[in-house]
């Protein structure tokens, strides 16, 4: 770490970095660089990279489109690794080669569940009652006396 870099400054370049090796792997992936049927018959989709303080790490997100064949297209990009990490590291100008990791996104089946519960019956009658409570104005429980 340089001697004037801030944790702010450092967490920024992380993002910064995690982005650009989004946007790559992204980029090799859509134009079907990667000589794998699996991945040349599903479309792919980069959600986020995170990468690891040292920049040497980078954890993908990925989520096939459709969420079809996620086990076998998470195969695929690991059998694929070398090549996509070589790409990664030929477009993307930091001093070591990230090693690449890749993960399901979950996010979108996370979020499909909380819109599910939210559309209960017993949940919507329970917003809607705290919707209709009577709100009190601010310091009205202060009682002067």
């Amino acid at each position: 770490m340089q001697r004037n870099e801030t944790p702010e400054s450092r967490s920024v370049r992380l993002l910064r970095v995690g982005e650009q090796v989004r946007h790559a792997l992204s980029d090799v992936l859509t134009r079907g660089d990667v000589h794998d049927e699996t991945l040349g018959k599903h479309m792919v989709s980069v959600t986020e990279v995170r990468m690891s303080p040292d920049l040497r790490l980078a954890t993908a997100f990925v989520k096939p489109l459709l969420g079809a064949e996620e086990q076998v297209v998470l195969k695929a990009l690991r059998t694929n690794t070398a090549y996509l990490q070589s790409e990664v590291a030929r477009r993307v100008n930091i001093r070591y080669a990230a090693k690449l990791r890749f993960q399901l996104d979950a996010s979108f089946d996370e979020g499909g569940h909380i819109d599910a519960l939210l559309k209960r019956p017993d949940v919507a009658r329970d917003l809607a009652e705290r919707d209709d409570a009577p709100r009190e104005a601010p310091g009205a429980d202060d009682s002067a006396g």
